[in-house]
C-alpha cells in the first residue's frame, strides 16, 4: 500500500511511477548533499562524482522499497549515499586505488635525473674551478675569451694585442694544465670546437 506520506510525497510517488522528470527534480534537491556525504567518506573528488551518480541510480532502482513509515525520505537518500560510498571502499577497485599511485604522482625519475645532472654539473664546476686556480692569469684570460666569450684565436690576439702564435701557445698550455687536473672531456668546457 503506497500512502506517500514523505515530505515530498508527490515527488516520491512520481519516482515510484518511474517519472524521469521526478528524477531530475530529486537530483536538484539532493545532489549536493549526496555528493558531500560520499566525498566525506571516500575522500576522492573524482570517485565521489561517479559515486553520486551511482547513488542516484540506486535510489531510482530502489525507490519502490522506500517506506515513509520507517523514516524520512531525505534520511533514506543519505543512507543510500553512505552505503554506496562504503560499498565502494570495500571494493577491489577502491583498494587498488588506495594501494597504487598514479605514475605521474611518483614519477620522480625525471626530477631525479635533473637533480643528478645538476649535481654532476656542480661537481664538474668544482673540479674545473680548482683546475683554473692552477692556471696563470694569461691562461685564464685566453680560455675565458675563447670559451666564454666565444672568440677565435685571431680575435683574441687582436683583443690582447699579442701575436697569434702566443695566444695559441697559451691556450694549448692552459688545456694541458686542465687535462692534468681533470679527466678532460669536451663537455666539461663549453664553447667553440676543440682548440688545435
Amino acid at each position: 500500500m503506497n500512502t506517500c506520506l514523505a515530505p515530498e510525497p508527490d515527488l516520491v510517488c512520481r519516482l515510484k511511477a518511474r517519472d524521469p522528470q521526478a528524477m531530475a527534480e530529486l537530483y536538484d534537491l539532493y545532489g549536493r548533499m549526496v555528493f558531500r556525504v560520499i566525498l566525506r567518506t571516500v575522500c576522492d573528488e573524482t570517485a565521489a562524482e561517479d559515486l553520486t551518480q551511482d547513488a542516484f541510480l540506486r535510489v531510482w532502482n530502489g525507490v519502490r522499497s522506500f517506506d515513509d513509515r520507517r523514516g524520512a525520505f531525505g534520511s533514506w537518500i543519505t543512507a543510500v549515499a553512505r552505503n554506496t560510498a562504503i560499498d565502494y571502499l570495500r571494493s577491489p577497485v577502491a583498494r587498488n586505488s588506495r594501494t597504487t599511485v598514479e605514475l605521474k604522482d611518483v614519477d620522480g625519475s625525471r626530477r631525479f635525473s635533473a637533480f643528478e645532472d645538476w649535481v654532476n654539473n656542480l661537481d664538474r664546476a668544482r673540479i674545473l674551478h680548482g683546475a683554473f686556480e692552477k692556471l696563470t692569469e694569461s691562461q685564464r684570460e685566453v680560455l675565458n675569451l675563447a670559451y666564454v666569450e666565444g672568440m677565435s684565436h685571431a680575435e683574441i690576439a687582436r683583443s690582447l694585442n699579442r701575436p697569434l702564435g702566443t695566444i695559441k701557445t697559451w691556450v694549448r698550455s692552459a688545456l694541458r694544465v686542465l687535462a692534468a687536473q681533470v679527466t678532460f672531456t669536451p663537455e666539461l668546457v663549453p664553447g667553440p670546437a676543440r682548440v688545435k
